[in-house]
């Protein structure tokens, strides 16, 4: 197979993988919407895992952005970075379908921002209790935080949370990957 021809294959591939993620996000989104909101929340694995309707305005984990323009043009940003790097990293299958999984979850929840100004969560799970007692960071000071329950999240979450897990995973079990980086887009000549 020649070089183009299989650019074009990996370029498939990765639309395919987006799109598939994007299709099951808005699916899931619609049938919370549909079946979750009148009953706000349904048990799933008793405590453990439940389905609970949920509109976020903001970021993920509910962190509040007071400017919607500027959370569409980062959501946009982040967006490009993606698929600049996507081109960069087309031969890293690893690394070219975290990217991918990214784009998509970030594309998912985008279409939620865009079209009804919130997104859709629906994914409620327990966690063993983590407790915060606060403190500072750089310019910032942290509240105390006591957290019972895992934020309520969607299947964009999950893809965006597992591109990144994979990206790390990637980079620190084989940081020649990362190394290699800047030289990934080079055409063999």
């Amino acid at each position: 197979m020649n070089t183009t021809a299989l650019m074009h294959t990996r370029y498939r591939q990765v639309l395919l993988l987006t799109g598939v993620i994007i299709a099951i996000d808005q699916v899931t989104k619609y049938l919370a919407f549909a079946y979750l909101r009148p009953r706000l929340s349904v048990s799933v694995i008793g405590d453990f895992l439940r389905f609970t309707y949920l509109e976020n305005p903001g970021m993920a984990f509910g962190i509040e952005v007071e400017n919607n323009l500027l959370l569409h043009t980062l959501s946009i940003l982040v967006v490009l970075i993606i698929f600049y790097y996507l081109f960069k990293l087309r031969d890293h299958p690893i690394l070219r379908f975290s990217f991918a999984a990214i784009l998509g979850g970030a594309f998912g929840n985008w279409i939620d921002r865009f079209f009804r100004g919130r997104v859709i969560d629906f994914v409620d799970l327990d966690v063993i209790d983590i407790h915060f007692s606060g403190g500072s960071f750089l310019f910032w000071e942290l509240p105390a935080t006591l957290m019972n329950r895992w934020p309520i999240f969607n299947v964009a979450d999950m893809a965006v949370s597992i591109g990144m897990f994979m990206i790390i995973v990637t980079v620190l079990l084989n940081p020649s990957e990362a190394s290699g980086l800047p030289h990934a887009s080079r055409e063999e000549i």
